[in-house]
């Protein structure tokens, strides 16, 4: 039986409604009785009820999303939250319409999802760029380092940008970063969008307001069990305006917000608040264990552990298995598993990453395991070198603005005759969606042979306008 309901505003106002019988001459047109027209789109859309004449009254009367943003803001130690049923990315563009004016700069990590980017191109912001460390014996980014960001400062942003927990679960030293931008009276802002369970158990990370950070933008439906496109916004207002953050959130949102989502956030954030420790307890259990039993068939450490950096730098519930330790490819892998039914988060050459949570149980990490060890055995040939990933080493060389790109003229070039020109294209192998080119930077050699030979691995490449890379989209020189 759950315990959360009467300490969740939202998540009760969605039980609610469907126990209490109404007739509803409003939005959503399908009333929730679809299923009287069609059993299969009933079941699809007759869960759907919105947050206006659904959760809350028309009016607003109950206010009760400002109640459960309240308990948020409680719980992360924040001023400001606000829920959105537009994800991380709405989420994170909403922070950053709130920075500055156009032309202003912002110091931005390069491992920054698109919709980072995409918001500087809306907002008017340039990006100063910042490149990560990366990690000899493994490939893996590790983060923004002090100096990387000094230099960045030193150009005088009006906010700091930074990716945090990588995709691969590594964290850049957070603290000594937060205090030189503060020094400078200058707003940290995070993408934690894979870092929602952090700070709720003592052998994870802090999570961003706790090590001091002016923002904390994270998703309810990738680490936590919340439902898809759920996230939520937290902030402290010291470096930051409330006023103008609300402004910004609220025109890049929806006005006809899902109640679904919202009551999700909600009853994670009580899942969280109660029984958060326990849980992820249970998890980093069923992760290890998992580790333990599949290293124990292989001679070479084929996982990434917390261990192998330093404290508080790296995610211990995340699963990345370097297959290039076993010869073997990461595509050819996730092939077999598909076959077997499993789906991974990302695959790549020399990487894999399963996706673990609270909601897994010992019996999933056991098939997994199962079905992983004789996909490996058959698989494994001679071991390769680790190799740093096209999204993590391309350095870039910028030629004109974001926006200017953005908005200029293109043309579509074959892909010999692409390199030395600007790329028209935010251009991103995805999963994990991290840039490798960028409206208005130089398409260099490295880079469309990297695409290609991405693509012909069978990485997905997102974002092209020509998905096939056999031309790209450039500024036209005229």
């Amino acid at each position: 039986m759950s315990l959360l309901r009467d300490n969740a505003p939202l998540l009760d106002a969605y039980l609610a409604y469907f126990e209490n019988t109404g007739t509803p001459f409003t939005i959503p047109g399908h009333k929730q009785k679809a299923a009287a027209l069609d059993p299969d789109l009933g079941a699809l859309v007759d869960g759907d009820i919105p947050l206006y004449g659904g959760l809350d009254e028309m009016k607003v009367t109950r206010q009760t999303l400002g109640k459960a943003e309240k308990l948020a803001a409680q719980l992360w130690g924040a001023d400001y939250a606000r829920f959105s049923t537009g994800g991380s990315t709405h989420a994170n563009q909403a922070a950053i319409f709130s920075l500055g004016q156009p032309g202003d700069k912002v110091a931005v990590s390069r491992t920054a999802h698109r919709s980072v980017l995409s918001a500087l191109v809306l907002a008017g912001l340039e990006p100063i760029w910042m490149s990560p460390e990366i990690d000899q014996a493994t490939g893996v980014p590790m983060g923004i380092g002090i100096k990387e960001l000094e230099n960045a400062l030193a150009e005088n942003p009006v906010a700091v940008l930074l990716t945090e927990p990588g995709y691969l679960g590594t964290l850049s030293d957070l603290p000594p970063l937060i205090a030189a931008a503060h020094r400078k009276e200058i707003p940290v802002i995070l993408d934690a969008a894979w870092g929602g369970h952090f700070g709720f158990h003592p052998a994870l990370p802090q999570h961003a307001i706790q090590m001091g950070a002016d923002a904390l933008i994270t998703s309810i439906h990738k680490a936590l069990p919340g439902y898809s496109a759920a996230a939520i916004l937290l902030a402290r207002t010291q470096y930051l305006s409330a006023a103008r953050m609300e402004q910004s959130f609220e025109s890049t949102h929806t006005t006809s917000p899902a109640g679904a989502p919202l009551a999700s956030i909600d009853g994670v954030r009580a899942l969280l608040e109660t029984r958060g420790k326990e849980l992820i307890e249970g998890l980093l259990t069923q992760v290890n264990r998992f580790k333990a039993m599949v290293q124990s068939e292989f001679a070479l450490p084929i996982f990434l552990y917390a261990q192998d950096f330093p404290a508080g730098r790296f995610d211990p519930t995340k699963i990345v298995l370097r297959v290039q330790q076993l010869g073997a490819s990461g595509i050819e892998i996730e092939k077999d598993l598909l076959h077997a039914g499993i789906r991974v988060e990302m695959a790549d050459r020399d990487t894999i990453i399963f996706l673990a949570t609270i909601a897994d149980s010992a019996a999933d990490f056991d098939r997994l395991a199962d079905a992983l060890i004789p996909i490996l055995k058959r698989r494994q040939e001679q071991r390769r070198e680790s190799a740093t990933a096209l999204s993590w080493s391309v350095v870039p060389e910028r030629a004109i603005s974001m926006r200017d790109a953005y908005f200029a003229q293109t043309e579509f070039v074959d892909a010999a005759a692409a390199v030395g020109r600007i790329s028209a294209d935010l251009i991103a192998p995805y999963p994990p969606g991290v840039a490798v080119a960028a409206p208005g930077e130089v398409l260099t050699q490295e880079i469309v042979t990297g695409l290609q030979s991405s693509k012909a691995a069978g990485v997905r490449i997102a974002y092209a306008s020509d998905p096939t890379l056999k031309t790209f989209r450039v500024v036209s020189r005229s």
